[in-house]
């Protein structure tokens, strides 16, 4: 019921109050019943009733004050600080005992009325650290016909936010406001919200003023009731859900570190002395030692976890060390190396020598035995070919003489070989 009448006395606000359809008197006649009203209500007399009375519904004992939160800016996230810094638009609404008849009174729908004449519920941050106004703070009040009073004000708030920096710079961080009276119980004052959590994102998103490292993603709202020391409380909480845009830290460290880690190993390839690359490494090391100082200037020092983007740049900055201590290592080796060859250079040539004539022993016997093998192999095909020409001369004689036979036998007949 009240929430209905609420809804209507904020779409008063921006509407005129006296429209052609209502007109009831003249303009130079308005003055007229703004009078009235005040003398009705008692407004001129200062009523300590109103001011200092908590409003009384007819229907139940609490006051229901009803709030609505929009954030129209992120002006500073500090994460070593844990804090945030916003520019909100905070409406407060409550229902009074004061009622008129717009039609009796040329069309009045609302008016404003000083903030001092009114009973005002003591609604507070509860993690705020600064509390400011945005702008001039108003004096006034808008009173509606159907007894509903609104307050706006435009605050400049730091409070304390709980920050998860474990995935920075690709982080999305959740920051409570959460609206609570000082003084008056949950069964005096009760803290209830205007729109839904998709409305207050949506008006956010389209009031947000600027284009910084955070994102606005979602805005949430709900009603808890909460015991602090003995006096049981109403609570509103919004729940704030920014992201913050990487790019920055992408191009100003991640790529820098890890062209420094590319450059550390490129440098094996380098035709230089040791000492011009050690001097080289030892450059690069600094360098990521500017980068971690800036790193360092951003994170907390009592982070729970270790965030990744810390432990990337520790463990390049550890790699690149122990490429420095590698490097100072091979060119220990060398210089040692260079350092003891003269000392032990007359070992090494009797070491040469004998090994010379060692081997010209061997080779020696090598050539020795393999002449011999020679000469025994020559003189065994030198006694079979000899003795295959005398076989063969011993076959040629064997077949001269039987030819010689033969042509006698043919030459002179029968009877002469008989004679």
């Amino acid at each position: 019921m009240f929430l209905h009448r609420l809804s209507v006395s904020l779409a008063l606000v921006w509407w005129v109050s006296a429209d052609e359809d209502v007109l009831l008197c003249k303009s130079e006649d308005y003055a007229r019943p703004y009078s009235v009203l005040f003398e009705k209500f008692g407004l001129f007399e200062n009523n300590s009733m109103l001011k200092y009375l908590r409003a009384l519904n007819n229907y139940i004992n609490a006051t229901k004050v009803y709030v609505n939160l929009l954030v129209t800016s992120i002006t500073d996230v500090n994460e070593k600080a844990q804090s945030i810094s916003t520019q909100v638009t905070l409406l407060t609404s409550w229902d009074t005992d004061i009622w008129w008849s717009f039609s009796d009174f040329c069309g009045i729908k609302s008016f404003a009325v000083p903030k001092d004449l009114f009973w005002i519920p003591d609604i507070v941050f509860a993690e705020s650290i600064k509390t400011e106004f945005g702008a001039n703070e108003s004096p006034y009040l808008q009173l509606h016909s159907n007894g509903v009073i609104v307050k706006l004000d435009m605050l400049s708030l730091t409070t304390v936010c709980k920050m998860d920096l474990y995935m920075f710079p690709f982080d999305t961080q959740i920051c409570s406001l959460t609206l609570q009276s000082l003084v008056y119980e949950d069964h005096q004052l009760i803290i209830s919200q205007i729109s839904s959590s998709e409305y207050l994102t949506l008006k956010s998103q389209e009031t947000f003023e600027t284009e910084g490292e955070w994102e606005l993603l979602y805005i949430n709202n709900s009603e808890t009731d909460l015991n602090s020391w003995w006096l049981s409380r109403s609570h509103m909480t919004f729940q704030i859900f920014i992201r913050r845009r990487p790019l920055l830290y992408i191009i100003n460290l991640i790529f820098p570190v890890f062209c420094f880690l590319v450059l550390d190993l490129a440098s094996y390839f380098i035709n230089a002395s040791e000492a011009e690359k050690l001097g080289f490494k030892v450059t690069l090391l600094l360098s990521i030692s500017v980068l971690l100082l800036i790193l360092n200037d951003k994170l907390p020092s009592t982070a729970s976890k270790i965030p990744l983007i810390g432990m990337y740049c520790g463990g390049i900055f550890t790699l690149i060390g122990l490429s420095i201590l590698e490097t100072i290592f091979v060119n220990y080796l060398i210089t040692k190396g260079e350092t003891i060859k003269p000392e032990t250079a007359a070992t090494t040539r009797d070491g040469i020598y004998c090994g010379g004539i060692f081997t010209l022993i061997g080779l020696s016997i090598l050539k020795t035995n393999f002449v011999n093998y020679l000469i025994a192999k020559g003189e065994k095909i030198k006694s079979e070919a000899a003795e295959t020409a005398h076989d063969e001369l011993l076959v040629e004689l064997k077949s001269q003489h039987l030819r010689r036979t033969h042509k006698r036998k043919f030459h002179y007949g029968p009877e002469q070989q008989e004679l």
